[in-house]
């Protein structure tokens, strides 16, 4: 019965080493659960910054893709009339030439006249 009890003695101190190793086991398996579960609620919070940066940046990029387009437009239309402006200051300065030398045919007999007279 000796022999017996020695046995079951060993196998109680296995059985009691194996149940602490399975308890250390779960302690860091425990603790590494809880640094997963901080470094998931870090990143869940930085999603949202993020999130709502992503929504405040798209929100300002909106506006001033709006205001290039005022800027694009307003400027097509000042260049547009700039370019009729000289057109038409070319064109009246066509007809300003133009008139002049009328006038100045017109002019130059009626002093060659007068000098004859």
């Amino acid at each position: 019965m000796t022999q017996q009890a020695a046995a079951l003695q060993t196998y109680n101190n296995e059985l009691v080493k194996c149940i602490e190793d399975l308890c250390t086991k779960r302690e860091e398996l425990n603790r590494q659960i809880k640094l997963e579960d901080e470094e998931k609620d870090q990143l869940q919070h930085d999603i949202r910054v993020l999130t709502e940066k992503l929504s405040r940046v798209n929100e300002s990029l909106a506006q001033r893709l709006a205001a290039r387009a005022t800027f694009d437009r307003t400027i097509a239309e000042t260049e547009a009339a700039y370019t009729k402006i000289l057109e038409s200051s070319q064109s009246l300065l066509s007809v300003l030439k133009q008139e002049a030398g009328h006038l100045s045919k017109a002019t130059e007999p009626r002093r060659k006249e007068h000098q004859l007279q």
